[in-house]
């Protein structure tokens, strides 16, 4: 591996700058969550059609990561992380000068390119590290990383109140710009063997297709993350109707499952080489489900409090952080000389499940109900991802855990 020198484009980039551009990607997801009543009275529609900016925003970036990892596999790094920044900025501007909510959508569609701060930080870890350091790295990016959502609600909550919705907005074209400007003059190419072709890497899938390693790494991955999708989907409406928080009260509720998220990628760097991915996995989703079952509890008991339903579900926040490093790093090292591509072709199955999770968990629910099915969703979730983590592993018994063969798949 080379060494890396921060702001030094002529070697692999520095781990803050990988951070930065996973954080910028969180950011335009969730900052401005809490003012979706305020956006939806704005340009007089629904709550429900205002929740596409989330949800449909979700299914944009799974189907993006489709073509990301393989069109970095052919442009490297580099140049798709720059065009897809600036892609991203252009959408924010459009959403700030909205005169209706068409015009906006059309702007959150276009800040879907930010997802490349998603998909290709996992890419650039393996192409320059093994699979178990893989892991560990990708914990770290994602640790950090993972202050963005544990302030930027509690942080959009407060400029909804000050300066109105719009102020997100503002905030996201700032600080796009200050991570345009990092990748540039810190984020040298790691992709050193580009494929031959953009076809050539479609090509390629039915090689990843034909993995059972693949399929068990991206499902686990994908009903791990399905738990927090879901939470996005529902968690606003609970604030909101069931227990009256304003948009900054809201905001600072998410801090708690984004706090666990961090706590749970610190002991995944920590100890991922000691004790191994699947085992990681495996008790990342336990601890989720054990975050579910309390809040359920509360609920049965008819605890008043908001804090009885959003506290319990920061052990969610840690599950999704000791489970999705080592998915991930599980997905991009099926296949090693795939590894844009099975980074795009994984993140689009797990973001396009969580897409579906979030707005089955915004339909269910409603005034009448409480919030119980929302946890019935996460719940059910849970036990999916286990299932999936315990498919990889009967596979691992049975065939062995490092790849070697065609065959083996």
């Amino acid at each position: 591996m080379q060494q890396s020198r921060f702001l030094d484009r002529r070697t692999p980039p520095h781990i803050l700058t990988l951070v930065v551009c996973a954080g910028l990607a969180a950011l335009s997801l969730n900052v401005f969550l809490p003012s979706l009543s305020a956006m939806a009275t704005h340009f007089g529609t629904e709550y429900a059609v205002m929740q596409l900016a989330v949800s449909g925003y979700i299914a944009g970036t799974a189907v993006l990561q489709l073509v990301l990892g393989p069109l970095s596999d052919l442009f490297g790094r580099r140049r798709v992380m720059i065009g897809s920044i600036l892609i991203m900025l252009l959408g924010t501007v459009i959403c700030l000068l909205a005169a209706s909510v068409t015009v906006f959508m059309i702007g959150r569609l276009l800040q879907t390119a930010v997802v490349a701060g998603f998909v290709l930080p996992r890419a650039i870890i393996r192409d320059t590290v093994p699979m178990e350091s893989a892991a560990s790295m990708i914990a770290y990016v994602t640790m950090g990383m993972s202050l963005v959502p544990m302030i930027s609600p509690t942080i959009g909550g407060a400029l909804n109140d000050m300066f109105g919705w719009e102020a997100n907005f503002a905030l996201m074209l700032g600080l796009g710009l200050l991570t345009l400007t990092l990748v540039f003059t810190d984020l040298g190419e790691t992709n050193h063997l580009p494929a031959t072709s953009f076809i050539a890497q479609f090509r390629s899938w039915p090689d990843l297709f034909r993995s059972r390693r693949f399929w068990g790494y991206t499902f686990t991955s994908t009903f791990s993350s399905g738990v927090f999708f879901s939470f996005l989907g529902g968690a606003p409406f609970v604030g909101t109707a069931i227990y009256h928080l304003s948009p900054t009260m809201l905001g600072a509720q998410f801090f708690l499952i984004a706090a666990g998220y961090m706590i749970g990628n610190f002991i995944s760097g920590r100890y991922t080489r000691h004790f191994g991915t699947m085992t990681m996995m495996i008790s990342g989703s336990l601890v989720s489900l054990v975050g579910v079952l309390i809040t359920a509890v509360f609920l049965v008991a008819e605890a008043p409090w908001p804090l009885a339903f959003f506290a319990p579900l920061a052990l969610t926040g840690v599950g999704n952080g000791l489970t999705l490093p080592s998915s991930n790093a599980g997905i991009v090292s099926v296949r090693p000389h795939l590894a844009g591509s099975a980074s795009g072709l994984g993140g689009a199955i797990t973001v396009g499940g969580g897409a579906a999770l979030s707005t089955l968990a915004a339909t269910v629910l409603k005034d009448e109900g409480g919030a119980m099915p929302l946890l019935v969703v996460m719940g059910v979730t849970t036990i999916l991802a286990l299932v999936a983590t315990a498919y990889v592993r009967q596979i691992d018994r049975r065939e062995g855990a490092i790849p070697t063969t065609d065959d083996e798949r």
